[in-house]
C-alpha cells in the first residue's frame, strides 16, 4: 500500500520559516508529477505548488510565490516544500500529494491520486 508521509509543520511566529517534507512509502513515485495543497480551517483543501516529475516545471498559487519554494529529490522519492516569510494566514493542514498519470492539471485536487494524512502549520501574528 503506497503512503505519503508529511513531516515539518509546526508553530511559528509571523515571518518565520518552515520545511515540509513528504516521504514515500510502499510504491516509488519519482517518475510522477507531485503537489502541495492546504485546507485552512473552516475552508476547503486548496493548491500551493506542484512539480514535475523531473523538477523541470513548477507552479505556485499566487498567494505563496515568491515565499514559498517547491522541490525533490527523486533518489529518495522525496518532495519539499520551503515556506519562508509566514503569515498568519498560511496556518492550514498541509497535504502533499502524487498526480494521476497522464494528466496534465497540476492544481485541481481531482487531479491527485494519492495523499498524505497532512501536517498542521500554524503562524501566530
Amino acid at each position: 500500500q503506497a503512503l505519503l508521509i508529511e513531516s515539518g509543520g509546526g508553530l511559528v511566529q509571523a515571518g518565520d520559516s518552515l520545511r515540509l517534507s513528504c516521504a514515500t512509502s510502499g510504491r516509488n513515485f519519482s517518475a510522477i508529477g507531485k503537489g502541495w495543497f492546504r485546507q485552512p480551517p473552516g475552508k476547503e483543501r486548496e493548491f500551493v505548488a506542484a512539480i514535475s516529475w523531473n523538477a523541470d516545471t513548477t507552479y505556485y498559487t499566487d498567494r505563496v510565490k515568491g515565499r514559498f519554494t517547491i522541490s525533490r529529490d527523486n533518489t529518495k522519492d522525496t518532495m519539499y516544500l520551503q515556506m519562508n516569510s509566514l503569515k498568519p494566514e498560511d496556518t492550514a493542514v498541509y497535504y502533499c500529494a502524487v498526480k494521476r498519470l497522464g494528466r496534465r492539471d497540476y492544481t485541481s485536487v481531482g487531479e491527485y491520486a494519492y495523499w498524505g494524512q497532512g501536517t498542521q502549520v500554524t503562524v501566530s501574528s
